[in-house]
């Protein structure tokens, strides 16, 4: 089915294709957009049922799993500490609190459009759907391009976390290769291997980060072996705010741009929150399950993120030299340093362990999301057709190996000059996170008032929220300062590479959404002229029925799960 590229002059009238009748195929209603006047130019069709075979083979323990503890991995239990060096113990809890705030905005923006339409593109789709298809092209390139790159970037910090036990650099290049063909194998396996993989390593990172936040909690009270108890001690000496370095002869406002600096790499630790609802084309029951789990993160930001920088504040000082070492494994990680400190032997190899997991469960996770968006592009045009092809088991097989290529950039580690350009790139994608908030922000403001222009109700969503559209104007405000200050630093001491690596993406959004609009003559859509109904299943189609728990395990699977 084509994808036509003129947007339609007056408002879209949905009717069922030829006599009425309702086609299934692919658990889809078959719609088509019909106008008065046929003269008039050829509009975009958004149905793409006769191509899109992926299969709901995701169950609810999978995208609770993943929703709880899909994205915590080395951003938090090694990024937690380079936050604590560059902003102190109130200056990390107040950028992570911050973030916070948008990571949950954009969610409950995402998780509301996918209430509406859990098909596959995701937010890149809506963003083609409901602002302007230059707007969803630009989106899905980015976060296609973003999570790419992240691949490989995982996989290098795998690699290095096995150097905790196995320093021999020879040995490199052997435990790279089989990391990457592990990580795409298991994609390459299908989505319920995927679902299985990740519901095992987010039990193992939920009790990682619970244990370590209970036994840093006992550390800092004095029941570690050296009895020390610190409590607030570390905030009051060396200090409560880090300073940034930048202004030295302007004390406070250099610990407020050490705050600023470290918003960025708080950022980090939140972003990939949305992979829920990317695989929402892929879950059984998507609306309730995305609805619950959309529900909870606001408890596993509270836990899990604040909770978990304000126990790290608590253990170490700032200024603590390990802090600023580059390992790259769980010998930089604060909870490591506090037990060393402490006097605990074995568990910084138990933690190492865990990180790593994260670090593969992670590569796993972009490659999953990078090759779902590239797939839904694929789908409706906006990227080669060949890329749209599945299996009979419901597997985007070509956009799987074609996103599985870039894990082959983890080898550019392996020499030292090679390195130096694979940073750049890690450099590159940092601010397409950003973006992708962004977007998700937008284009929650325009569903909102095309909802409220064609006299549709958010509250027999499945999910909405009654903070909307508040939410996502704060989300905006704030993902567009996280882009800003994304290279801050580099204005004190300027080059040009910094600067380069800081801000490339802004020109390289603005590149992609202007060609495209150019190319295609797109337009932003009116209010009355978004398309709500076609090609989206009726909630008797998603949604599986209820099934009550008949034991106590299944009861308490129930709550956990």
């Amino acid at each position: 089915m084509s994808f036509h590229e003129q947007p339609p002059a007056q408002p879209p009238q949905y009717d069922e294709k030829t006599d009425g009748s309702s086609l299934e195929k692919g658990g889809v209603n078959d719609y088509v957009v019909h106008h008065q006047d046929s003269n008039r130019p050829q509009q975009y069709q958004w149905d793409t049922a006769d191509l899109d075979r992926v299969q709901r083979r995701l169950k609810q323990r999978h995208v609770q799993m993943i929703a709880i503890a899909g994205t915590i991995g080395t951003g938090l239990f090694l990024g937690s500490g380079h936050a604590l060096s560059g902003a102190g113990p109130l200056g990390a809890l107040i950028a992570y609190m911050l973030v916070g705030t948008v990571a949950y905005a954009s969610l409950c923006s995402l998780g509301e459009m996918t209430s509406h339409a859990p098909i596959s593109g995701t937010f890149p789709h809506f963003g083609a759907r409901w602002v302007d298809p230059a707007f969803g092209f630009a989106l899905g390139w980015n976060y296609f391009y973003t999570n790419a790159i992240s691949v490989p970037v995982e996989i290098t910090a795998a690699t290095i976390l096995i150097s905790f036990w196995d320093d021999n650099l020879n040995h490199q290049a052997g435990y790279t290769a089989l990391i990457c063909v592990l990580v795409c194998v298991i994609n390459i396996f299908g989505v319920r291997y995927f679902g299985e993989s990740e519901f095992i390593f987010s039990i193992i990172k939920l009790c990682m980060i619970t244990g370590l936040i209970i036994a840093g909690l006992v550390i800092d009270l004095g029941g570690g072996p050296d009895h020390d108890r610190r409590g607030f001690r570390y905030w009051r000496n060396p200090g409560a705010v880090a300073p940034a370095g930048l202004e030295p002869n302007h004390p406070s406002l250099d610990k407020f741009l050490a705050i600023l600096t470290q918003i960025v790499q708080a950022a980090f630790s939140f972003q990939g929150m949305e992979l829920v609802a990317v695989a929402a084309s892929e879950t059984e029951s998507p609306r309730r399950n995305i609805a619950m789990a959309v529900r909870r993160v606001f408890y596993r930001i509270l836990v899990f993120y604040i909770l978990g920088i304000l126990i790290t504040g608590m253990l170490v000082p700032y200024n603590d030299d390990r802090l600023l070492q580059s390992t790259g494994t769980a010998a930089q990680s604060p909870y490591v340093i506090v037990m060393t400190s402490a006097g605990i032997k074995v568990l910084p190899h138990i933690i190492n362990a865990g990180i790593f997991t994260s670090a593969f469960s992670a590569g796993n996770s972009f490659l999953f999301a990078s090759s779902r968006v590239l797939y839904g592009l694929a789908l409706r045009g906006q990227a080669p057709r060949f890329l749209a092809y599945c299996t009979k088991s419901g597997l985007p097989i070509v956009a799987v190996i074609t996103t599985s290529l870039f894990g082959l950039l983890a080898f550019m580690n392996v020499s030292s000059g090679a390195a130096t350009v694979f940073n750049w790139f890690v450099n590159l994608s940092a601010v397409g996170g950003f973006f992708s908030w962004l977007g998700m922000c937008i284009t929650y403001v325009f569903f909102y008032r095309g909802f409220k222009a064609q006299h549709l109700n958010r509250k027999e969503l499945v999910y909405y929220s009654s903070l909307q559209p508040w939410l996502s104007y704060w989300g905006i405000f704030w993902s567009t300062i996280f882009i800003l200050i994304n290279g801050l630093a580099v204005f004190w001491d300027f080059n040009a590479s910094g600067f380069l690596t800081a801000y490339i993406n802004i020109p390289f959004f603005i590149a992609l959404y202007f060609g495209w609009k150019l190319l295609k003559r797109t337009r932003i859509w009116k209010p009355q002229e978004m398309d709500f109904v076609t090609g989206i299943p009726s909630l008797e189609e998603t949604e599986l029925p209820i099934q009550p728990p008949k034991n106590i395990w299944e009861k308490i699977a129930r709550v956990l799960f």
